[in-house]
């Protein structure tokens, strides 16, 4: 058995992030989500906060995504390019780091498109989590100090941002079942409930789990 990278995308207050840090704990792997950042800005020598700003910049300007498409092809552009520092590079280091972290060893990996950059890895588990509108609002409001209107544009606008995101560098939907193993609503489930059904599934598929 090779190493097993559960990737987890999700909709905003499904607990997708706890659960993949539950997942993570659980099995004694290690979880990834900013830290990718860390290492992609130690890898290329481009200054950490320029990660961050183009997070931030595509988050204020969604209609930046419609204008074209930075689809992932794996490849680096070299430094001495004027684009060396683009959006697009950045998103290549990034996924540079998630591929060389699937080399070695067994993780989870939340965000970031992992699920596309990692297509055609055969100890690859894709899973995305979802839950209703109500739901995820309810629990964002448990979880940050909003009122009721605020946290439903939030969610709304973190969700579509994620969704862009996942467009402008796949090419594909983000909600397309079809791009992940796992569908799994975290509202019928809970939060436990979800983690086992990821592992139930990697005990059937793969025979047994990472570190056994």
């Amino acid at each position: 058995m090779g190493n097993v990278i559960v990737t987890i995308a999700r909709h905003f207050g499904s607990g997708g992030r706890t659960i993949g840090h539950m997942l993570a704990e659980d099995l004694g792997i290690n979880c990834y989500e900013k830290e990718i950042i860390k290492l992609a800005s130690d890898d290329s020598g481009i200054n950490e906060s320029l990660f961050n700003q183009a997070d931030e910049k595509l988050k204020r300007t969604p209609l930046f995504f419609g204008k074209s498409r930075a689809e992932y092809k794996g490849k680096l552009i070299a430094p001495d390019s004027e684009e060396f520092v683009s959006d697009h590079n950045l998103f290549n280091y990034q996924a540079k780091i998630i591929r060389e972290l699937a080399e070695k060893e067994s993780c989870v990996i939340i965000g970031r498109a992992a699920d596309y950059v990692l297509k055609g890895n055969p100890g690859l588990v894709s899973v995305f989590v979802h839950a209703s509108r109500e739901y995820c609002v309810k629990q964002a409001i448990e979880r940050r100090a909003f009122t009721g209107k605020d946290v439903e544009k939030f969610v709304e606008k973190t969700d579509k941002y994620r969704s862009d995101f996942y467009r402008y560098y796949t090419g594909q939907e983000w909600t397309d079942a079809r791009n992940y193993d796992l569908c799994l609503n975290s509202e019928r489930l809970g939060f436990d409930g979800t983690m086992e059904a990821i592992k139930a599934y990697i005990k059937v598929r793969f025979g047994r789990l990472p570190n056994e």
